[in-house]
């Protein structure tokens, strides 16, 4: 028999997993509903850590604040689709939808005007339940219970039937994300209990494969398919009053021998119960490697809840035996997990550094399956879902992140071959660069957002150049560097604005800091008052073209004391403001922090403490902005810590504000333990430090002296 090396996280795996008896049940805090309103976009669902499958309901709803499937302002369901995406701004996936009903039904998605239209079903979520690994609620349009749990690839379903002649389970393989349209469906029983087929799409990803097998506790009577192109299956049976119905559907992005593997590997049996309690151990297990002290159980609803959403991503993307599907459509197999869905114009910032402290081999394996990537399309991925490149967000991303696991000595790829990944997507002459070659920046009359694009650019230049350091690589580390600066180009002494620079060397005209237009501006989803602080990687020269350090403290002062008003035609992604600080959104995230590396630590410490006061909480619309894959959620974790990595590969965390008491965090060394004393609302200041017993005065603390584990004593004051 082929060795099956591979099974991720499975309930065999979990046969030697237990809760630690000594220490407090973190689970308890998480509460899955936070950010699921107002412009969050979280998912709430069953899954398991980076799992593959992410089970939930599925709105009739696409608009933006819907694009997880999921919203507290509306709680209609389509049904329980398998996979989702969590607090993304564009909707995508919903594979494989499974809905219970009973009676006839019309094999369409139904519009919320037309209560009896399509299978839909609106949702009483005043009995729902949405805890880790788990979702419960009622359908009133059929009387039915649903729940369900997960394993990594495989959703476990169960449904409360009324009595009924005419009870069924409906899969449907129309419906996906708002851009989503099915290409080619195949879909058929085998025998009188299992349902086989694959779904084949194009949206925001551009050629999806999705491959499952759906196996139920009960034979049906008879299996028909309905619809457009016979993309509904229904499985028919009678039930009587609170008979309960188990399906389990596991899915592959290769073959359905793949799911058929998964199902056998990962959920052979039909134990809901156990099912559920193993993917609450296993969430579990992950919520341990930071453990904190906090007199506030609201500070740890929040925190533990960030945790839980920063594990919703990257996606396992590699069947049990190894097999997975290539960025260029081809099929390989390795001897290690890939994964997929890497939104890294978000996580390069906070969730990919936080992964290189508390899931390093993780982190290790997001890489190495980001060069398989780059192998396959010939650059670094920009936002890779579901293995289709969409080039969506502006500049490298993927460099800040494979810079950063190099320069920290992240173990699980070549380093070589990862810095030769890094060289070949700078190298690539797309998307703007072409510009930069030719003129040392990307001109505003020659490419929308240039200014945006460039600054990124530079950006992950600077986080090469670290790279080429650590390697030794003395040309390539000059080369990176002086690229790093073209953002210097766009900079205006004159109102100390970065402003788009046209072919000629000459700014646009007419200027206004306060104008953004989505997706048709020299800047991304922000104006020059947040893209004017886009240099973490450079800021004592860039504090020069100030005129000085003081005068650049000024100028970023100015920042938090402007309007808070956007003109033209912003994007929504633009929220969380104070002033001109936009907490909602990527590009401001690490501003706050550029006071501690300008020597005014205190206004880091004042400004980290309001938005961890002001902008997250443990509500439904807990967050002030998309969750982005968990880059809003890692950054309240490492700000809550007192840590924040401003510039990326840098391996230096720069000190905010602490708000815990005490936090134990799981570090490849071991133990390293973060002790706060005298910290309160009051005492939001660092007054003094102490590194395993030794007195400490550096304003960051490096990487590897996390890693190796230790004792940092923080000494808060007024």
């Amino acid at each position: 028999m082929k060795k099956l090396y591979y099974i991720g996280i499975t309930l065999l795996a979990l046969a030697s997993c237990s809760k630690p008896n000594s220490q407090e049940s973190l689970t308890n805090y998480v509460d899955p509903l936070i950010g699921s309103g107002g412009h969050g976009h979280v998912f709430v669902g069953a899954s398991v850590p980076f799992g593959m499958v992410q089970l939930g309901p599925t709105s009739i709803n696409q608009t933006w604040d819907w694009c997880s499937g999921y919203h507290q302002d509306e709680a209609s369901v389509i049904g329980f689709s398998h996979t989702h995406l969590s607090g993304t701004g564009i909707g995508d996936l919903f594979d494989v939808t499974v809905m219970p009903v009973t009676g006839e039904v019309t094999y369409a998605r139904g519009t919320i005007e037309e209560p009896e239209s399509g299978l839909w079903s609106m949702a009483d979520r005043t009995q729902e339940i949405a805890e880790v690994g788990y979702y419960a609620v009622p359908l009133t349009r059929y009387g039915i219970k649903a729940e369900m749990t997960a394993t990594a690839r495989v959703g476990m379903h169960r449904y409360t039937f009324p009595k009924a002649d005419d009870a069924a389970i409906v899969i449907d393989l129309q419906n996906g994300g708002c851009w989503d349209r099915a290409t080619e469906t195949f879909m058929q029983a085998e025998g009188d209990s299992r349902i086989v087929g694959y779904r084949r799409s194009r949206g925001w990803a551009a050629d999806q494969h999705v491959y499952f097998v759906a196996e139920l506790s009960k034979p049906f009577s008879s299996f028909t398919l309905h619809g457009p192109n016979q993309m509904y299956g229904r499985a028919s049976f009678s039930t009587t009053e609170g008979e309960e119905l188990l399906i389990k559907v596991a899915i592959s992005p290769v073959s359905m021998d793949g799911a058929r593997l998964a199902m056998q590997s990962e959920l052979p049996g039909w134990d809901f119960e156990a099912t559920r309690q193993n993917a609450r151990l296993t969430w579990e297990k992950e919520l341990q490697r930071i453990r904190i002290e906090s007199q506030s159980n609201t500070l740890k609803r929040v925190f533990y809840t960030a945790m839980f959403h920063s594990m919703m991503a990257p996606a396992l993307f590699s069947d049990v035996d190894g097999k997975y599907r290539g960025a260029d459509g081809n099929i390989y197999q390795s001897s290690t997990p890939r994964y997929t869905n890497f939104s890294l114009w978000d996580t390069y910032r906070a969730k990919q550094p936080l992964m290189t402290i508390i899931q390093p081999e993780r982190a290790g394996l997001f890489v190495a399956s980001m060069i398989d990537i780059c192998d396959r399309q010939g650059d670094l991925p920009v936002w890779h879902l579901w293995g289709n490149e969409t080039n969506c967000m502006v500049g490298d991303p993927g460099i800040p992140v494979v810079a950063d696991a190099i320069v920290k000595g992240i173990k699980g790829f070549d380093r070589e071959h990862a810095f030769e990944a890094i060289k070949k997507t700078a190298a690539n002459l797309e998307r703007g660069k072409q510009y930069r070659h030719n003129y040392g920046y990307i001109p505003c009359n020659l490419m929308n957002e240039a200014v945006a694009y460039d600054m990124e650019y530079a950006l992950a230049d600077g986080a090469a150049a670290q790279a080429a350091k650590a390697l030794g690589r003395t040309a390539d580390y000059e080369h990176f560097t002086r690229m790093s600066h073209s953002y210097r180009t766009y900079f205006d002494r004159e109102t100390g604005f970065i402003r788009g620079v046209d072919d000629k060397g000459a700014f646009r005209t007419p200027f206004n800091p306060y104008y953004a237009a989505h997706r048709a501006d020299d800047y991304c989803e922000g104006n020059a008052w947040q893209y004017t602080w886009l240099v973490p990687h450079d800021i004592e020269e860039y504090a020069t073209l100030f005129g000085g350090r003081e005068a650049c403290i000024a100028h970023l002062d100015s920042l938090f004391l402007a309007p808070s008003t956007i003109e033209g035609d912003p994007s929504p992604d633009i929220s969380g403001m104070i002033g001109q600080f936009a907490h909602g959104n990527e590009p401001s995230h690490h501003i706050l922090y550029l006071y501690t590396m300008l020597g005014e630590p205190q206004k880091t410490a004042k400004w980290v403490r309001e938005v961890m006061k002001t902008q997250y909480r443990d509500a439904p619309d807990g967050l002030s902005g998309n969750e982005d894959m968990g880059q809003m959620s890692a950054w309240y974790i490492m700000s809550a810590l007192g840590l924040y990595e401003v510039e990326p590969a840098s391996g230096r965390y720069w000190f905010g504000s602490p708000i815990i008491d005490r936090a134990e965090l799981t570090v490849e060394g071991g133990t390293f333990t973060i002790e706060v004393i005298g910290g309160s609302e009051e005492n939001t200041h660092i007054q003094s430090m102490q590194l395993n017993g030794q007195p400490y005065a550096l304003p960051y603390i490096m990487h590897d002296d996390i890693a190796r584990g230790g004792t940092l004593t923080i000494v808060m004051g007024r």
